[in-house]
Protein backbone atom coordinates (compact mmCIF):
# COMPACT_ATOMS: atom_id res chain seq x y z
CA UNK A 1 0.00 0.00 0.00
CA UNK A 2 1.19 3.41 -0.75
CA UNK A 3 1.76 6.07 1.73
CA UNK A 4 -0.35 9.23 1.69
CA UNK A 5 1.64 12.75 1.59
CA UNK A 6 3.86 13.59 4.71
CA UNK A 7 0.87 16.64 4.58
CA UNK A 8 -2.16 14.34 5.07
CA UNK A 9 -0.16 12.68 7.68
CA UNK A 10 0.58 13.39 11.42
CA UNK A 11 4.53 13.90 10.69
CA UNK A 12 3.57 17.06 8.48
CA UNK A 13 1.39 18.51 10.98
CA UNK A 14 2.87 21.43 13.65
CA UNK A 15 2.05 20.42 17.00
CA UNK A 16 1.20 24.40 16.75
CA UNK A 17 -1.76 23.84 14.32
CA UNK A 18 -0.47 23.95 10.48
CA UNK A 19 1.72 22.44 8.55
CA UNK A 20 5.64 22.19 9.65
CA UNK A 21 8.19 22.49 6.92
CA UNK A 22 8.48 19.06 6.01
CA UNK A 23 4.72 19.30 5.28
CA UNK A 24 4.87 22.27 3.36
CA UNK A 25 7.06 20.68 1.25
CA UNK A 26 5.38 17.59 0.23
CA UNK A 27 2.39 19.68 -0.13
CA UNK A 28 4.49 21.72 -2.42
CA UNK A 29 5.85 18.68 -4.59
CA UNK A 30 2.47 17.05 -4.99
CA UNK A 31 1.01 20.25 -6.34
CA UNK A 32 3.87 21.55 -8.52
CA UNK A 33 1.15 23.72 -10.79
CA UNK A 34 -0.02 25.73 -7.81
CA UNK A 35 1.94 28.37 -5.92
CA UNK A 36 4.09 26.96 -3.06
CA UNK A 37 2.47 27.02 0.53
CA UNK A 38 4.39 29.63 3.10
CA UNK A 39 5.24 29.75 6.66
CA UNK A 40 2.51 31.83 8.79
CA UNK A 41 2.67 35.30 8.69
CA UNK A 42 2.28 36.13 12.17
CA UNK A 43 3.93 39.69 12.13
CA UNK A 44 1.22 41.29 9.99
CA UNK A 45 0.41 42.16 6.74
CA UNK A 46 -1.89 41.46 3.93
CA UNK A 47 -1.47 37.46 4.06
CA UNK A 48 -2.79 37.61 8.03
CA UNK A 49 -5.41 39.54 7.56
CA UNK A 50 -6.39 37.53 4.60
CA UNK A 51 -5.68 34.26 6.46
CA UNK A 52 -7.99 35.56 9.89
CA UNK A 53 -10.69 36.74 8.25
CA UNK A 54 -11.25 33.41 5.80
CA UNK A 55 -10.31 31.27 9.23
CA UNK A 56 -12.81 33.21 11.28
CA UNK A 57 -15.84 32.89 8.95
CA UNK A 58 -14.71 29.34 8.85
CA UNK A 59 -14.81 28.83 12.44
CA UNK A 60 -17.85 30.06 12.84
CA UNK A 61 -19.91 28.32 9.65
CA UNK A 62 -18.17 25.21 9.90
CA UNK A 63 -17.11 23.82 12.71
CA UNK A 64 -19.25 22.21 16.06
CA UNK A 65 -19.65 23.77 19.24
CA UNK A 66 -16.65 21.53 20.95
CA UNK A 67 -14.22 22.50 17.93
CA UNK A 68 -14.99 26.37 18.69
CA UNK A 69 -14.28 26.14 22.35
CA UNK A 70 -11.37 23.17 22.49
CA UNK A 71 -8.25 25.21 22.43
CA UNK A 72 -6.53 22.25 21.03
CA UNK A 73 -8.85 22.44 18.04
CA UNK A 74 -6.67 22.54 14.63
CA UNK A 75 -8.39 25.84 13.86
CA UNK A 76 -7.74 27.15 17.27
CA UNK A 77 -4.17 25.80 16.71
CA UNK A 78 -3.53 27.74 13.65
CA UNK A 79 -5.16 30.99 14.37
CA UNK A 80 -3.33 31.46 17.19
CA UNK A 81 0.22 30.11 14.69
CA UNK A 82 -1.21 33.43 12.71
CA UNK A 83 -1.68 36.01 16.01
CA UNK A 84 -5.76 36.34 15.07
Amino acid sequence: MAKTAAWQRKEGNSEKGGLNAKGRASYNKANPGKPGLKAPQPEGGKRRDSFCARMEGMKQKLTGEKAKKDPNSRINKSLRAWNC
